[in-house]
């Protein structure tokens, strides 16, 4: 009578498709299988991940089967056959954990090439030692990757992987690819041109039939708000080359969960590519991305009304803010009687963990009335139109920011002049100079610190300009706030709900109401002004005897 055979799973994985390290799927099976067959083992199911990192035993879905199928005994296997250790993993914690696991179901792992077998007394020591020396390795390939790419990110190379949309490799370098940069100057242009934002590009783009080449790496054909801002910000289109914009870092907390974090400083060189566009309209677009703290909010709902106040106006329980809403009013028997707009608090229904108990509904058309009418009592007052009419009159100082930018202008101007020195220093050196390689050594390091200055002031430098456009565009739009409130009450009954909007969101931080509507039926409290218009607090009395504090807050975003 034979005896019977062994049962046992294998396992194979792969890191890449280019399975640089020479353990093919095929190999790595055909190594198993002969291991198999001269134990007399009984192989009952093959698992093999492709294209799979060892760093965690997560998105590794055949692993995974495996490790299910161990745990409800379907194959009533005794062992996993892998090649080597680095196969079932290179994280140390990930391996020993699941080993017990594995253990705990009567199930052992043999490695085939590392002649290891955790069922015998040495065995688990071994993976033990062999798994932690496999994570020091996939850290240390990691660190001397990370390396590798910032030397090429120093010499203006491109680092690898997808060449960015506008561009081709060819023979590993970049070039322009004519098909898709004219979207990338359109986009630019649009952004530094006009005042319309990314969401604002994207639809302009849709509009003129300008859509994505299509690539392997994606495959929506219309360009997005979020991809119109990754273009922006991407310095590699005016001829820069950029390492480190973005780490991958540990979500604190977790064992193998990772997250990209947008970096302050990273490294910034010129590249050995063709630019699409100038450094000035870049550094352009950098300042007015700089000065872009909200994006435009795309309202989703079926209900088209532009709701004046929503989000300016503030819950009298929770502070959050009120939006617009709809409720349809119904008869008796159920048919519409009408449509009724309200202001409601946000945290009515649970919001990232937020909850309002506040539930009362103000009529919009009554808290806009109430508002407008404020706003007429306040610049009707004669001494207050004097005192706009004077803020018009005001003039901007710059000079302190003038010089401000004169002085990066400056030092840029140093540095530029310095690294253009040490280049020249570098190429000139003698390779048969015995001290060469120290001396190369020591301008290259010169010459990495320089690139770190220039890239310093010139983040400097877009700051100062954001903030030199910012106190212009204060002066500006105050200018143009002050002429509409002079002729406000003439200009406001023309204007269409959506310039009325605009309006409120410029003059207006804040509004507060009363918990309850008051016995004069009117539910405003307070508004606070985002510009300078009021010199001191005023109470404004409205045409039903109710009371308004209108208060002056001036605001820097």
């Amino acid at each position: 009578m034979s005896k019977e055979k062994v049962k046992v799973y294998t396992y194979t994985r792969v890191s890449t498709a280019m399975q640089t390290d020479g353990y093919s799927l095929d190999a790595q099976k055909a190594r198993l299988k002969a291991f198999a067959d001269y134990n007399n083992y009984e192989i009952v199911e093959t698992y093999e991940d492709a294209g799979k990192s060892g760093k965690s035993i997560e998105g590794r879905m055949e692993f995974n089967r495996m490790m299910e199928d161990i745990k409800s005994g379907k194959d009533g296997v005794s062992y996993v056959l892998v090649f080597k250790l680095s196969r079932f993993g290179r994280n140390a914690a990930d391996v020993l954990s699941t080993l017990q696991v594995m253990q705990d179901f009567g199930v052992n792992l043999i490695c085939v090439e590392d002649g290891i077998d955790s069922s015998k007394d040495a065995g688990k020591l071994m993976i033990s030692v062999l798994s932690a020396v496999a994570e020091i390795e996939r850290e240390n390939i990691r660190i001397q990757t990370m390396e590798g790419r910032i030397q090429k990110a120093r010499e203006g190379k491109w680092n690898g992987g997808f060449a960015p949309y506008g561009y081709q490799l060819v023979g590993g370098r970049l070039e322009i690819n004519e098909e898709e940069a004219p979207a990338i100057r359109v986009i630019f242009d649009q952004y530094v041109h006009t005042d319309i934002g990314s969401n604002g590009i994207a639809k302009y783009l849709e509009n003129h039939g300008i859509r994505k080449v299509q690539r392997q790496n994606g495959k929506n054909p219309l360009f997005d708000a979020h991809l119109v801002r990754l273009i922006l910000k991407n310095p590699v289109y005016c001829g820069k080359i950029a390492y480190g914009r973005r780490k991958t870092e540990k979500v604190h907390g977790t064992r193998n969960e990772y997250h990209l974090v947008e970096q302050d400083n990273y490294i910034l060189v010129d590249g050995l590519h063709e630019s699409i566009v100038s450094e000035d309209v870049w550094q352009t677009a950098q300042v007015k991305l700089a000065q872009a703290k909200k994006y435009e909010h795309i309202n989703k709902a079926k209900d088209t009304r532009t709701h004046l106040l929503s989000g300016i106006v503030r819950c009298p329980v929770c502070g959050a803010g009120m939006y617009g809403n709809k409720s349809i009013k119904r008869k008796k028997d159920g048919t519409k009687y009408k449509d009724f707009y309200y202001y409601g608090c946000k945290h009515r229904t649970m919001i990232r963990g937020h909850k309002c108990d506040y539930r009362k509904q103000i009529r919009e058309e009554l808290l806009d009335d109430a508002v407008a009418e404020v706003i007429v009592k306040l610049v009707s007052n004669p001494k207050f139109a004097a005192m706009m009419q004077e803020k018009i009159n005001q003039k901007v100082d710059t000079a302190a920011i003038d010089q401000e930018l004169a002085n990066y202008e400056k030092q840029l101007r140093q540095h530029y002049a310095v690294k253009s020195k040490l280049a020249e220093e570098i190429d000139s050196l003698d390779p048969d100079d015995k001290h060469y390689i120290k001396r190369k050594a020591d301008l290259d390091d010169r010459l990495y610190r320089m690139y770190d200055k220039i890239e310093d002031v010139e983040s400097k430098q877009i700051e100062a300009r954001a903030k030199k456009q910012t106190i212009e565009a204060e002066k500006l739009t105050g200018d143009n706030i002050y002429k509409v409130l002079i002729y406000f009450e003439k200009l406001y009954s023309v204007m269409s709900e959506t310039e009325r909007r605009q309006l409120m969101e410029t003059l207006i931080s804040e509004i507060q109401v009363y918990e309850d509507r008051q016995p004069s039926g009117q539910w405003l409290k307070s508004i606070k002004f985002k510009l300078p218009i009021i010199e001191e607090d005023m109470d404004l009395s409205l045409d039903n005897d109710g009371h308004v504090e209108a208060v002056c807050q001036i605001t820097r975003e």
